[in-house]
């Protein structure tokens, strides 16, 4: 398709072709995306992952200036594993007026709609820069991102815009909750379950903890919520435990118990408070295990740490997604995008994308004829605005 008429459900179907699951390497479609801007005359530059088996990509076509537009997307994809796909998800199908494969929706369809606009672009007059930036590991955490963030803001001109083409229907949304989540290990002391008093049982003291959680949920429900809090669903911060591991006979008191606890926090508070209050909690309980067995305690290890995505005032990427969408309408939601990554390192950020975030993560995922369309007319007057 390199240097013939671009096709956005071409390039779809191409970068489906990858099976770019997070676990995986996403170095081949690096690779076939490298090619593809060169054929553009557009020259590319990668920053490998430390383990050197996956790479972000960043490029720019337009002139050298400050005040450009970034189209920020990702190309990992979650597993299909364990789903019953009824395609097969590795290559691009249509039916009904939808376009089925893993990726179509979240988010390989904006990203398709990105490289489109790149190569347009490429022999367009434009007055300001057109950027793009493709990450890794986004299903992992949002945080593989800030190498990419910090590495362009030395490499290239400052956006003045960027746009995260997550899945929202076109609709312009501004704000998003952080996340901030911990591996919790409770390390207990093993006793016959009829001398319980003289035992540490982990998994009841990371009940303890957990309950903590639930007390808080109750808190932050019961709260007024706050100006920035109250558009989103629920209105309030959440914490939650989806998983948890422990003990070894219903006679013995738990050595060990090990979950995962996530909080989803409303922009305005912060996750160093959180983080400090899980972790005092954490401590208290761990001074009352080891009073009966000085080996027992809780563990707790960071995994993710992601900003919230504020609303702006007067944002320079809000204005300009308003107008080439028509959507004025107030917009935001309860899960994270890599938007606040790039926001929170002083871009100005909103999400904006083709398809249904319903449709993110499940078997047979698909995007839309019509979205696929809407997203290329929002790239076609996009284009007309940086040749204004």
């Amino acid at each position: 398709m390199m240097n013939d008429v671009i096709n956005p459900r071409d390039l779809l179907a191409k970068l489906i072709s990858y099976p770019t699951v997070s676990s995986d390497t996403n170095l081949p479609l690096v690779e076939w995306v490298e090619m593809f801007l060169s054929s553009y005359g557009i020259k590319s530059e990668r920053i490998l992952s430390p383990c050197g088996t996956k790479a972000h990509l960043y490029a720019q076509t337009g002139p050298e200036i400050d005040g450009g537009v970034m189209l920020s997307g990702h190309t990992d994809v979650v597993p299909v594993e364990g789903q019953a796909w009824s395609t097969d998800p590795w290559v691009l199908s249509e039916r009904d007026g939808k376009l089925f494969g893993r990726g179509a929706c979240d988010m390989k369809g904006f990203d398709a709609l990105a490289l489109m606009a790149m190569a347009q672009a490429s022999t367009r007059p434009l007055k300001r820069p057109l950027q793009l930036a493709l990450s890794y590991d986004e299903e992992v955490g949002c945080v593989a991102v800030v190498d990419l963030v910090e590495t362009m803001l030395g490499a290239l001109p400052r956006a003045r815009e960027v746009i995260v083409g997550e899945p929202t229907m076109m609709r312009v949304v501004t704000g998003h909750k952080g996340g901030l989540g911990f591996h919790v290990h409770v390390r207990g002391f093993e006793v016959h379950s009829s001398l319980l008093p003289y035992g540490v049982s982990a998994i009841m003291q990371a009940a303890r903890l957990i309950d903590w959680a639930n007390q808080r949920n109750a808190e932050n429900a019961a709260r007024t919520p706050s100006e920035l809090a109250a558009p989103f669903e629920p209105p309030f911060t959440t914490l939650h435990v989806g998983q948890i591991e422990g003990g070894t006979a219903h006679n013995i008191t738990a050595k060990d118990c090990r979950f995962f606890i996530e909080f989803r926090f409303v922009p305005g508070e912060s996750p160093d408070d959180w983080a400090s209050a899980i972790e005092a909690k954490a401590a208290d309980l761990s001074g009352e295990m080891q009073k009966i067995h000085p080996d027992t305690g809780i563990d707790m290890v960071r995994g993710f740490a992601l900003p919230a995505l504020t609303p702006e005032v007067n944002g320079a990427a809000e204005t300009l997604a308003r107008r080439l969408t028509g959507d004025n309408g107030q917009h935001v939601v309860s899960y994270g995008t890599e938007g606040s990554q790039f926001q929170t390192r002083g871009y100005s950020t909103v999400i904006c994308g083709p398809g249904d975030i319903a449709q993110a993560h499940q078997p047979d995922e698909f995007l839309s004829l019509e979205q696929l369309a809407a997203g290329e007319a929002f790239m076609d007057r996009l284009l007309e605005s940086l040749c204004a």
